[in-house]
């Protein structure tokens, strides 16, 4: 079977390499445009195009795959492309650019995406993310038969995974991106044999993953200390959870709920204890014990060391929202 691989992160990378670890002859791979990163902020290919390119496989980049849209030379481009590819059918994982129905319609056998979600909850670009932010207590994967919507079509195959109490958006994304690259893996082999069964997404239970803005990342301290810490892993490592502290911005990036601090009087924000094992945090209700701190420019350091360089007292106030209310006057 030829197989168009479209994806550009990651999670993709893991997905491309388990189609050709499978034998699939993959002869064409599109992905993002190469865009500047890293503190240098110079150029840098997608984790799929080094992948593509590391086995000798042809690179399509366009910005955009609308015909009449800004770009349609690029389209245009692209469109030779994958009809030159005859491939049998494309496989797409967190891609970043909408399917014209044109692309959906082009492969024999349509469009298979790659959502890491148990759809119909979730769709959209963050799944991982507001899975963990949301407390849910299981995700796992979909593979979709791709239609002209967000996330709606038919779902082909679904497997769960349980989200630990210490997981991150870190963790669980390896651990996604290795059952997704097997499961498209095997939901080819069933296509193949013309055994796949679709199923309609079920029309209740449908949730939208926004993307994630780097104005979330602040805390706000008057939530719950559970809601609090879900954000702190579901913003690991993008955007990290932050607070102002002393006039700093400080990311948070592990944390232990405090029970023994639960009860204590204190306004959201303010430091209840510090100690080596971490600075305590009174929260709208409860609150957190910080482990893992860093300072804009550092690195992420154990409350221990952090606090060797960073002069952390009980009665501070951290956020600034919260600071400013607690200040006089």
């Amino acid at each position: 079977m030829r197989v168009i691989f479209a994806g550009t992160p990651e999670f993709a990378r893991v997905a491309l390499e388990r189609l050709l670890a499978a034998g699939f002859t993959v002869p064409l791979v599109l992905t993002q445009p190469d865009r500047p990163a890293g503190r240098g902020m110079k150029m840098q290919a997608s984790p799929v195009k080094q992948c593509a390119q590391a086995h000798g496989i042809a690179v399509a980049q366009p910005r955009s795959l609308r015909l009449d849209g800004k770009y349609p030379e690029d389209a245009a481009a692209a469109r030779d492309a994958l009809v030159a590819a005859r491939a049998d059918v494309m496989v797409v994982a967190a891609y970043g650019l909408i399917l014209p129905q044109w692309t959906l319609d082009l492969p024999p056998k349509g469009c298979l995406n790659i959502h890491a979600s148990l759809l119909p909850r979730w769709r959209g670009a963050a799944p991982i993310h507001r899975a963990i932010e949301a407390g849910d207590a299981e995700t796992g994967v979909t593979i979709m038969q791709m239609d002209a919507g967000l996330d709606t079509g038919d779902m082909l195959l679904t497997e769960r995974t349980a989200i630990a109490a210490n997981d991150t958006t870190a963790t669980l994304h390896d651990r996604l991106a290795v059952l997704g690259g097997r499961m498209v893996v095997e939901a080819l082999e069933i296509a193949a044999c013309g055994g796949l069964r679709a199923q309609p997404q079920p029309a209740e239970g449908i949730t939208y993953a926004h993307k994630i803005e780097k104005s979330e990342s602040a805390i706000d301290w008057s939530l719950p200390a559970q809601v609090i810490g879900q954000r702190i892993r579901a913003f690991d490592p993008f955007p990290g959870a932050s607070t102002e502290c002393a006039g700093e911005s400080i990311k948070i990036w592990s944390y232990e709920i405090d029970s023994t601090q639960g009860m204590t009087s204190g306004r959201p924000g303010q430091v209840l204890s510090v100690s080596d094992s971490g600075v305590a945090v009174a929260c709208g209700e409860g609150s957190l014990c910080l482990t893992t701190l860093q300072r804009a420019g550092g690195k992420r350091l154990a409350a221990a060391d952090f606090l060797r360089g960073f002069d952390v007292t009980p009665g501070m106030v951290l956020g600034a929202a919260q600071a400013a209310a607690a200040a006089p006057g």
